[in-house]
């Protein structure tokens, strides 16, 4: 882990600086910086709309499984 990373716990809530995070499992990131982790929420929400849109549009490709 990269001691200058930042992360954001889900258990929590809040933003977490280097070298004080909780367990892998409650947290994003890392962050190269507290300004992107503050956004982690936002991040990832955008990040799964692209993967759901590049999903469907796979799906729809001719010779996909289940077209």
């Amino acid at each position: 882990m990269d001691p200058n990373s930042w992360y954001f716990c889900l258990k929590h809530r809040r933003v977490e600086a280097p070298g004080e995070v909780c367990r892998s499992l409650n947290r994003l990131g890392p962050y190269p910086d507290r300004a992107s982790a503050e956004h982690a929420l936002e991040l990832a929400r955008q990040r799964t709309e692209a993967a759901d849109e590049a999903d469907l549009r796979w799906e729809q490709q001719p010779g996909a499984e289940g077209s």
